[in-house]
């Protein structure tokens, strides 16, 4: 699955470490809110990576969570949803709006191999200092750059070149950053 090989969905393994984190995610989003140092300490049994900065507002689902590796200071706000069948790399200081989905499942358009239940996953890569506004959509493969900004709403499809800022559905370049504008 992490090598981006075609794997069986329903195979026992898999499903056990589904839910596992499952649990996990409930646990966590069980936590009161005020409840900073023990939420910040089930998300680091939650994700691969993360540190003492981490802060994801509730509720947070993710399919394995070890697959997830987020740098300093990282911050997501509610509703975030990442399907890490492949690894999901996110850099320092960045920010994450409501609602947002990031997916490295694939499956086939055709009806008759998807329900075979055979799927592959593509690893999602978001460099630092990336800002990624509500409602957006990040599909399998993508690699996003550094000092990016994504506007609300967009469907990310394809990869993002560093210092720049996309929208739509598709996402598109419609702005270049400053040498001002860029953060270190």
């Amino acid at each position: 699955m992490l090598r981006g090989e075609v794997y069986d969905a329903t195979d026992a393994y898999l499903i056990g470490k589904l839910n596992l984190c499952k649990d996990k995610c409930q646990e966590y989003n069980a936590i009161k809110p005020t409840m900073l140092k023990e939420r910040n300490e089930m998300l680091r049994k939650i994700l691969g990576k993360c540190d003492e900065d981490t802060f994801i507002n509730q509720p947070f689902l993710c399919d394995y969570g070890e697959h997830i590796s987020v740098g300093r200071r990282f911050f997501a706000n509610f509703n975030l949803v990442v399907l890490d069948e492949a690894t999901v790399t996110i850099g320092d200081d960045c920010f994450i709006g409501p609602n947002v989905g990031i997916y490295t499942a694939c499956h086939s358009t055709d009806p008759v191999i998807r329900n075979t239940r055979q799927e592959w996953a593509k690893p999602v890569n978001i460099g630092n200092n990336v800002w990624i506004g509500g409602s957006v959509t990040i599909l399998p493969g993508v690699t996003i750059g550094d000092n990016v900004t994504i506007g609300a709403g967009s469907v990310v499809v394809k990869d993002i070149p560093s210092d720049v800022v996309v929208a739509g559905n598709p996402a598109k370049v419609i702005g270049h950053l400053t040498a001002n504008e860029q953060t270190t």
